[in-house]
């Protein structure tokens, strides 16, 4: 997928970029696998902003998302579409079982319309296949990690995204996840073979505030620029820096504070940090 730019004949139209689509074959969602999505911006029950700068945007309504792939029936790919709830583009798969069921995959780079990809353990290590990690071979780029068996798929799910399998040992698969972090995960756990398509999505140049609000993300203002009573770095005769580190409203370090918990459980399994 390419990426489009525009005659500048507006100053927003200078820097504008757009994806050109070529992939997406289908332009309504197959409406039986979406749900309403209920629009609460971000706001709490009690009408409270519980997360900044959210708000507005276009309606949308949820795809259903099949990340348990655990139907062993052979799935013919019907088309690629476009998902606004997501980066990645997403596949409508026909399974060939009795009930003909039709449902939602993340598009790996390079799945054709016309496709049949398998979800059994003794399928072939090839692009949209689903197979338990301790039966793919090594070097093989995946996406669509379960960290617990048969809970369905909970990372490498963004567009361009893959993870690439390094070793076995013990009944646990070695996997290097796109941050660089080497991870042990049970050998039953299952991924997709591939890498997630659509990976000129980090291209794109929104050009203009006003695409930021279609997407629903309001303005973010700066600490400093407020009054002392709003924010912990605001206030000061003239521009100020506010004087200490960066911190949140709440006074939380925002730049290189540590959040990750000391003692977090999932500690154990990895075998190299990100950084």
């Amino acid at each position: 997928m390419g990426i489009k730019t525009y005659k500048p004949y507006t100053p927003s139209r200078r820097t504008l970029s757009t994806l050109s689509n070529e992939e997406i074959t289908k332009d309504k969602p197959e409406y039986s696998l979406t749900k309403a999505k209920k629009r609460k911006a971000g706001r709490d029950s009690a009408g409270r902003i519980a997360i900044r700068h959210r708000g507005g945007g276009h309606k949308r309504r949820l795809r259903i998302i099949d990340f348990k792939r655990q139907n062993p029936a052979p799935a013919l790919v019907l088309a690629v579409e476009y998902d606004p709830n997501r980066t990645a583009n997403i596949a409508l798969v026909q399974y060939e079982d009795a009930a003909k069921t039709k449902a939602y995959i993340i598009a790996p780079e390079g799945l054709k319309v016309g496709t049949k990809i398998h979800s059994t353990p003794d399928a072939e290590p090839k692009v949209g296949n689903a197979l338990p990690l301790d039966k793919i071979p090594l070097g093989v780029v995946v996406h669509n990690l379960e960290l617990v068996p048969g809970r369905g798929a909970k990372i490498v799910r963004s567009a361009g995204m893959g993870a690439q399998v390094m070793s076995k040992a013990g009944g646990y698969v070695i996997v290097r996840l796109p941050s660089g972090e080497e991870r042990k995960f049970l050998g039953a756990c299952k991924a997709t073979i591939g890498a997630v398509g659509n990976s000129d999505n980090e291209n794109v140049v929104l050009g203009k505030a006003g695409r930021k609000r279609w997407l629903g993300i309001r303005p973010t203002v700066r600490g400093v620029a407020m009054n002392p009573v709003d924010h912990p770095m605001g206030g000061g005769e003239g521009r100020t820096s506010g004087g200490g580190p960066a911190v949140s409203p709440w006074g939380k370090l925002a730049k290189g504070g540590k959040t990750r918990k000391p003692r977090k459980a999932s500690n154990k399994v990895i075998v190299k940090r990100r950084k």
